[in-house]
């Protein structure tokens, strides 16, 4: 299985931590977050890992090398005149990527079950699915409708009607999927998601797992203490 990690942004919530190293790089426990996502990963059999790289990107590549020694190998794709966004950075990696592939964040620490997500990707013919959590609102603004199996709205600005769920930080895509993203341009993936939702396209797979990130103080916090406690580093 293969993972797509966007870790190309500026992570200015993080300041002054990220003022000089990435936030994929942010230490939690003695280590940088990237390494406990990375031992995460290859121990739930996700080892293909294709890392996104921007701002500072160059530390990233002289701390993890070719990721072999933390059991993963690792394909780095660099975003080098400007910030493509989260879609455009993806479709900046088409030529190393496999015909499916999941798709995270570089803040993001997800205890899923890969293989149960990603069997029930490839039972569907739909070019995408994103896993999402019943959060109502708890641990981060929701920001997802769900009908039948589907994601049918997906707004981070705009509250709707049935809004219950939140993006986990988790996807999965065909890379056919990817021709519908202008190339070399910035492009998000909320645009991207809204073209796929207009094509009853994005699947909804439910986790009762809740998310755990670093995107902000707070989420650091977290994530430290979930360290210290005994989760997988």
């Amino acid at each position: 299985m293969q993972m797509l990690i966007l870790a190309g942004g500026l992570g200015t919530r993080l300041r002054p931590l990220t003022e000089r190293v990435p936030k994929c790089m942010v230490p939690a426990e003695g280590k940088p977050f990237l390494e406990h996502q990375l031992r995460l990963l290859a121990s739930r059999g996700v080892r293909d890992i294709v890392l996104c790289l921007g701002h500072l990107g160059e530390r990233v590549l002289e701390y993890f090398g070719d990721g072999h020694r933390f059991g993963v190998n690792l394909t780095y794709v660099w975003e080098r005149s400007q910030l493509l966004g989260t879609a455009g950075a993806i479709r900046n990696a088409e030529a190393v990527l496999a015909p499916e592939f999941f798709v995270s964040y570089g803040d993001s620490y997800l205890l899923l079950e890969y293989r149960a997500i990603m069997r029930r990707f490839r039972e569907s013919d739909t070019l995408a699915m994103m896993v999402v959590y019943r959060n109502e609102d708890r641990l981060a603004p929701s920001n997802v409708v769900i009908r039948d199996g589907h994601v049918t709205d997906y707004d981070k600005r705009t509250r709707l009607p049935g809004m219950v769920y939140v993006n986990q930080g988790l996807s999965v895509l065909r890379r056919r999927s990817l021709r519908l993203i202008p190339p070399g341009i910035p492009f998000s993936q909320e645009q991207f998601y809204q073209m796929l939702i207009r094509r009853q396209q994005l699947l909804a797979f439910e986790t009762k797992q809740r998310f755990y990130e670093i995107g902000s103080f707070q989420g650091l916090e977290e994530f430290r203490h979930l360290v210290a406690l005994g989760a997988r580093a």
